[in-house]
């Protein structure tokens, strides 16, 4: 029979609750410590999980609410932060069990797995923290129109490892994060005002005053270039064939669509004013100089007749 935990088989209950179980039922002393410390686990992993949903998971949904997380965003990290709450709950109940000994084993085996697969996996892991940088750094949401490395489009999706973006021409381009973190993204919709800009060209004949004017006319008369920032006129160049006049406009919360529309409506209307003050739009054009001299012109006839 038992005496103060101290069994037949030699074997002692060790723990509080161990010692319950081997002198309530007179249970061996190494079964009392397995079944002792199966239970500490199990208590001790339930709590540190209570606490850490009930404390770590609001904090941090107040800490992305204070970034202004996207609604899209926020979910995945915030299941990250849930993955890491369980891992740390499930570490600290081997502690409390007296795991020490097999804690640290699995401790070795994860580190080996984790340097295997992260040397097997460099490329995904990269993704996965790039992504995890747009979403705190913010260079572009859902629905903005991006260009990086000679492409352009619109955000549909952003995950952990991939950004999608719809191109003008319907394409669905998939995208690793790394990428649009490694190169230069540009946000043309990222602020609340867009400066476009266009050259128009006008004959060296032409007035550069009363063509200077027109341009500015019609952008204050379209109604939604602003008028602050004036819209401005500079002569940058003299090409072959024209004057270049470089027009820039502002326009207020920009889209791709407003940007195409805007430009196209501004064109057109400064357009038909030079046409109507006899304003020349001249094409590329080259004049040659010089002439041909025959200096056999009997030989050259005799041919022809021929």
């Amino acid at each position: 029979m038992a005496q103060d935990g101290v069994l037949q088989s030699g074997a002692r209950a060790t723990g509080a609750v161990s010692k319950v179980l081997a002198d309530a039922f007179g249970l061996d002393g190494q079964i009392a410590n397995a079944i002792g410390s199966a239970i500490v686990f199990v208590i001790a992993f339930v709590a540190v999980y209570a606490v850490g949903r009930a404390t770590v998971l609001p904090l941090a949904g107040r800490v992305l609410d204070s970034r202004d997380v996207d609604v899209h965003a926020k979910k995945p990290l915030v299941r990250v932060v849930h993955v890491l709450v369980a891992f740390a709950a499930v570490a600290i109940a081997f502690g409390f069990a007296g795991y020490d000994g097999f804690l640290t084993s699995i401790a070795t085996v994860a580190a080996a797995a984790t340097l295997a697969v992260g040397l097997a996996m460099q490329d995904v892991l990269k993704n996965l923290v790039a992504g995890v940088f747009i979403y705190t750094d913010r260079p572009f949401r859902i629905g903005d129109w991006i260009e990086w490395d000679g492409y352009s489009g619109i955000v549909e999706d952003i995950s952990l490892r991939v950004t999608r973006v719809r191109t003008f021409d319907n394409e669905l381009l998939t995208v690793p994060n790394s990428t649009l973190t490694d190169d230069v993204i540009k946000n043309p919709v990222a602020k609340d005002k867009l400066r476009l800009q266009f050259l128009f060209g006008i004959g060296y004949d032409d007035d550069i005053g009363r063509a200077t004017d027109i341009i500015v006319e019609e952008a204050e008369r379209h109604a939604e270039i602003l008028d602050t920032p004036a819209p401005s006129v500079r002569l940058t160049e003299l090409a072959d064939s024209y004057v270049g006049l470089q027009s820039r406009f502002w326009i207020a919360d920009p889209s791709r669509a407003d940007f195409v529309r805007v430009r196209g409506e501004y064109v057109t209307n400064v357009k038909g004013r030079f046409d109507e003050a006899g304003i020349n739009i001249p094409y590329p054009q080259v004049d040659v100089h010089g002439g041909i001299e025959l200096t056999n012109g009997a030989t050259v006839a005799e041919t022809a007749d021929d």
